[in-house]
Formats: C-alpha cells, sequence, structure tokens
C-alpha cells in the first residue's frame, strides 16, 4: 500500500473553462484538499484559477499556461507547477476539443488539430509528469475518453475525436502497464453526455430530453459527476485499479 504524503498535488489539464470539467474538477479536489496544479492554453487565466482555488479552499495552487499539443510548452508548464508545489502524486488529462465536422467534409488540419490537443496532448503531459511519479515510486494518472471512442461517435462530436480518445483507451493500458512496476495507476473516465460547453454550448431542455432517452438514468451528466470519478481514482485507496476504463455515462454505453 502507498501511503499519500500529507501535502500533495493533483496537475489538471483544461482546468480554466468556467464551465467545463477541468474546472468543476480543480475546484472538487481542492475541496478536499488537494493543492492543484492547473495547466490551460492561457498563462492569465490558469493563474487566476490557481488563485481562486486559494482563496476559496485555502490550498495551494499554482497555474501554468500550455499548449498540450507542443511538448515543449508543456514540460516547461510542468516544471513551473512542480517548483511552486507540494509533490505531484496525480494527474488528470482534462484539456480536450470537440469537433462535429462530417468526415466527407473532414480535412488533414482539422484531424490534425483534434488528434494534437486530444491524444498527443495526453500523451505529452502524462510522459512528463510520469516522471515525477516514478521517481517518487507513486502516482496517479487518469485520462478522459468519451463514450465517442466506444460507440462511434453518436455524440455532438465525430471521427477525428472518436479516434483520438480510442488512443487515450490504448495509451492508457499500455502505460498502466509500463509504470505499474512503479507504483504507478493509470486509468480512463469515458463521459457519456455532461452538460458542457464541448456538447455545442449549453444544452436546451429539448436536447437534454433526446439525449436522457438514450440513457437509464433520468438525467443529463453534469461536471461534477466527472470530477467524483476522478476524486475516487486518484485516491489513495484506489491503487489496485489501473489500466481500466470507468464509464460515467448514465448507462449509455454498456458492455
Amino acid at each position: 500500500m502507498n501511503v499519500f504524503p500529507e501535502e500533495r498535488s493533483v496537475i489538471i489539464t483544461g482546468a480554466a473553462s468556467a464551465r467545463g470539467i477541468g474546472r468543476a474538477t480543480a475546484s472538487y479536489l481542492a475541496e478536499r484538499g488537494w493543492a492543484v496544479g492547473v495547466i490551460d492554453l492561457d498563462d492569465a487565466a490558469s493563474k487566476a484559477v490557481a488563485a481562486e482555488l486559494t482563496e476559496k479552499f485555502g490550498v495551494r495552487a499554482h497555474g501554468a499556461g500550455a499548449n498540450v499539443a507542443d511538448e515543449a510548452s508543456v514540460r516547461a508548464a510542468v516544471d513551473e507547477l512542480e517548483a511552486n508545489l507540494p509533490q505531484i502524486v496525480a494527474l488528470a488529462n482534462v484539456a480536450g476539443v470537440s469537433s462535429p465536422t462530417p468526415y466527407l467534409e473532414l480535412d488533414s488540419a482539422e484531424w490534425d488539430r483534434v488528434l494534437n490537443i486530444n491524444l498527443n496532448g495526453v500523451h505529452y503531459v502524462t510522459r512528463r509528469v510520469a516522471e515525477t511519479m516514478v521517481k517518487n515510486r507513486l502516482g496517479r494518472i487518469v485520462n478522459i475518453s468519451s463514450v465517442s471512442a466506444q460507440r462511434g461517435g453518436g455524440t455532438f462530436s465525430k471521427t477525428p475525436y472518436s479516434v483520438a480518445k480510442a488512443g487515450v483507451i490504448g495509451l492508457t493500458r499500455s502505460v498502466a502497464r509500463e509504470l505499474g512496476p512503479f507504483d504507478v495507476t493509470v486509468n480512463a473516465v469515458s463521459p457519456g453526455p455532461i452538460d458542457t460547453d464541448i456538447m455545442g454550448g449549453t444544452l436546451s431542455d429539448e436536447r437534454k430530453d433526446e439525449l436522457v432517452a438514450d440513457l437509464v438514468v433520468t438525467r443529463v451528466g453534469t461536471p461534477r459527476d466527472i470530477a467524483a470519478a476522478i476524486h475516487f481514482l486518484i485516491g489513495e485507496d484506489a491503487g489496485y485499479i489501473s489500466g481500466q476504463t470507468l464509464n460515467v455515462d448514465g448507462g449509455l454505453y454498456m458492455h
């Protein structure tokens, strides 16, 4: 059993958007005593979110701007966070972009944009943070996939998004296998329909009703639902769970 240090940090990517999963996760974890490292595209916005977390929850927090699709940018941001925070114990790779372009209208620029952010970005951040976790022989990594990967789209986003999110599941399993000997777990959370801007803006009641018709529960998901799943998987007691994909999707996709 790995015992967590009393002061421990989680890095969350994509945590600056007001209505996003990353922001909800940052608040949820800060409220439960985690020090938080915020990575988002905008350095000032990342630092503002960190300051807000410290003010509201009394935890240490620090923000650093990075384009997750650029490895040098990612490494510099993680270096900055590590220098300003307690030991990095956990990572939540939440940063992502949507892509509603139909396949027959898809060009290579859109394909590259989505794959670079949603898959390469997860790899670049994980690769850098893994160095620290392996050195400390302690770590919890959670990646965000999507029900879209498992069902082949059928959500707001289409093919490149589904491909990237399927890649995240493969990355999760493979890295879990390689980092297991160093006491680092790697898991994925696969959200179903969540009321965030990545679904094309705030969901109307009519759109929510349409989505709920496919679920076994009676509501669309919220960012808090995903934050709670991440909180569980990065916990001290989740050390025997690795290489798994946890579907938090209202029962939309059942194996």
